[in-house]
């Protein structure tokens, strides 16, 4: 009888102890540093969209900016939960005919805590796919910068809805979905050339082009409100573009710290060419000329971040930096159309030289995971890098097009005149970024002027005392 208890008692214990042994093994496969280094990541790349609300909100009029930084805000909500639902599968799930993912992981069913060997095996398959939720949030924001000032809210909120499921999670699945056509092609994209920038400034010229130019384009000026916003901004989208680039090595290594490098080393150089440029075209360099070249070197370096040396970076900075300044300040002029931020000049144009350069610079000195470019005797790969980009413009700027005009029929995507003269902070939202306040009393003219100088907005109400 005492033998029977202790065996039973035994049997007991080992059925008690299961789920511990389970949750063992299952935890042996995450490394807590590659998963905090990626928690980390996805942090710094959710914080590049309200940087991003603000590098566009300051080069807006005022009337707009609410408007303006709203569109990247709301962002955030949509498509953190269209990812969860169906986003995520969709772009990563188990593959379709090598073009779009399956529904298997639909609401996150089966993306738990244990790592998925497909895409990162020593992180959670939660953490993996909230990381690349931040890059299916910051895409679509960026197309905002092409449409600024003239967009109505119920239709920027249908498009952003389809274009992420029509645009963005398929064009994932190609370039880094297992089994995508792109990604079978041999095509490198490290962190989001194509998926990201090329489709976003593409589409974002689209639907320029779609809308038309804002009311007085070309015969009033718009400047900036706000460039010290813009400047911010800037440092925040440089400051989280470390976790973009960085951590789409996927895990605390020698890899996530090259593409920290060359991402501040491209940024770098793609200021300084931008500002230089921009002072032997116009006479002066700009606050404004050096924050937009720092954001195309961040652009151009993407691709390319996990396949080149320090040294190829620079280069990729210095020429993205002065054909991104082309871009806006002489091919947007002479051809006319009204891409009110810049968001083709800077990610559309970026991002395609940042694809070639990927194509011409990467070694697999740097990363034995990618491919030698056509500067280490391989031009395969610029050809696979060619196609990607041209599959990438069709895709976007066809899809794009075809969403508007659906969307249209709907509701109305242009604001009306009156609607655009007055703003889209207080037409659309019902807001203003800026209180107008009343001076009373006697001040003189250069009391006047200072106050003029503090203030926004100033309603004079002089006395005759």
């Amino acid at each position: 009888m005492k033998t029977v208890k202790l065996s039973l008692l035994g049997a007991m214990l080992m059925v008690f102890s299961l789920p511990g042994i389970a949750w063992a093994a299952d935890a042996s496969a995450v490394d807590a540093g590659d998963t905090a280094f990626m928690i980390i990541s996805s942090a710094l790349v959710m914080l590049m969209t309200p940087g991003l609300a603000l590098f566009y909100g300051g080069m807006v009029r005022r009337k707009n900016v609410l408007s303006t930084m709203m569109q990247s805000f709301i962002i955030i909500a949509i498509i953190s939960v269209q990812w969860v639902l169906f986003g995520y599968s969709l772009a990563f799930g188990p593959d379709h005919g090598h073009i779009i993912g399956s529904l298997d992981w639909l609401g996150f069913n089966g993306v738990g805590a244990e790592p998925n060997p497909d895409y990162a095996g020593t992180i959670p398959h939660q953490i993996f796919a909230i990381f690349q939720l931040m890059f299916a949030i910051i895409t679509p924001a960026l197309i905002t910068g092409s449409i600024a000032e003239r967009m109505r809210f119920p239709a920027f909120l249908a498009f952003t809805v389809l274009w992420a499921t029509i645009i963005y999670d398929p064009l994932a699945h190609w370039v880094w979905g297992v089994d995508g056509w792109i990604r079978n092609l041999g095509a490198l994209d490290f962190a989001g050339g194509t998926v990201v920038h090329i489709s976003s400034g593409v589409s974002g010229l689209i639907a320029a082009l779609i809308l038309g130019k804002r009311k007085g384009y070309g015969k009033e000026p718009m400047l900036p409100h706000n460039l010290p916003w813009t400047v911010l901004g800037a440092g925040l989208l440089w400051f989280g573009w470390f976790g973009f680039n960085a951590g789409s090595a996927l895990a605390a290594n020698g890899l996530a710290g090259t593409a920290f490098v060359v991402t501040n080393t491209s940024a770098a150089a793609a200021a300084l060419s931008w500002v230089l440029a921009e002072w032997l075209h116009h006479g002066k360099p700009t606050l404004l000329g050096a924050a937009s070249g720092a954001v195309a070197g961040l652009v151009a370096i993407t691709p390319a971040a996990g396949f080149v040396t320090p040294l190829a970076a620079i280069a990729i900075g210095l020429i993205g930096g002065v054909i991104c300044y082309l871009g806006v300040g002489v091919l947007k002029a002479r051809l006319g159309y009204d891409d009110a931020l810049d968001a083709f000049g800077c990610h559309g144009i970026g991002g395609t030289w940042g694809a070639i350069a990927t194509g011409l610079f990467a070694t697999t000195t740097v990363n034995p995971a990618g491919a030698d470019g056509l500067f280490y005797g391989n031009p395969a790969l610029l050809k696979a890098q060619i196609i990607s980009i041209v599959a990438t413009y069709l895709f976007a700027a066809i899809g794009t097009f075809v969403i508007l005009k659906v969307v249209n029929a709907f509701t109305r995507i242009r604001a009306t005149e009156d609607e655009e003269l007055m703003g889209l902070d207080s037409t659309m939202h019902g807001e203003e970024a800026y209180r107008d306040f009343v001076l009373t009393g006697s001040l003189s003219k250069g009391q006047f002027k200072e106050k003029v100088a503090e203030a926004p907005s100033v309603t004079l109400n002089i006395s005759s005392t």
